[in-house]
């Protein structure tokens, strides 16, 4: 029996709709979950756990404290100098190495470091915990779209001889690439100190 034109059309407009609902939802979820998984949180310690960090770059390196006795300024910059620390400078990189995560994970033999610039780093970020524990973040070079920058997490060889390179936002060497000075506590945020009281001369009443 011939089917009328019309019920041929719905049937292939059910078929193909069928077919995205398959492609996008169950194929298209199991990607978007295998992105996701690609996604690693690169440390899993808190902000409370950090004791120290130590942030050495081609300009200059500087070694911040947490401030034991005052939550004004939380951090206390120990070197190259020592004065109270910006404590929003470093609070976004410390929000950097709690929440950061890596969009992709290589494995690359040792000798392959130069191409990712990490055998010669922008910049290195060494972070002491409380507990004694200490962790390090090795910043390359940006990638070729500048999107994303290799990095390297505590990094140990696998049996294999090879090494994790991780991709991670562009916001890390922001935050790391500073003058000394944007360390340093604003002068604005200093404890203001009261002016001396001026002894003036009391009018005269007059009569």
């Amino acid at each position: 029996m011939k089917l009328p034109r019309t019920t041929l059309i719905l049937v292939f407009l059910a078929l193909g709709l069928g077919g995205f609902v398959y492609f996008y939802e169950i194929k298209g979820a199991t990607q978007r979950e295998e992105a996701k998984e690609k996604q690693q949180q690169i440390f899993s310690f808190a902000e409370d756990d950090i004791q120290s960090l130590t942030v050495q770059t081609k300009n200059n390196t500087v070694v911040l404290e947490r401030n034991n006795q005052s939550s004004n300024p939380k951090w206390l910059l120990k070197s190259p100098v020592s004065q109270p620390g910006n404590d929003a400078i470093v609070a976004y990189l410390t929000d950097l190495l709690v929440k950061g995560k890596s969009n992709n994970t290589l494995s690359i033999p040792a000798n392959q470091l130069g191409e990712f610039g990490l055998n010669q780093p922008q910049a290195t970020i060494k972070v002491n915990l409380k507990n004694q524990k200490t962790h390090q973040l090795v910043l390359g070079k940006s990638d070729f779209n500048n999107r994303f920058v290799y990095a390297q997490a505590d990094s140990a060889t696998q049996p294999n001889g090879n090494l994790n390179v991780l991709l991670v936002s562009t916001d890390f060497q922001n935050a790391v690439n500073r003058e000394l000075s944007e360390w340093q506590q604003p002068a604005n945020n200093s404890p203001s100190t009261p002016l001396p009281s001026l002894n003036l001369p009391t009018p005269a009443k007059t009569p």
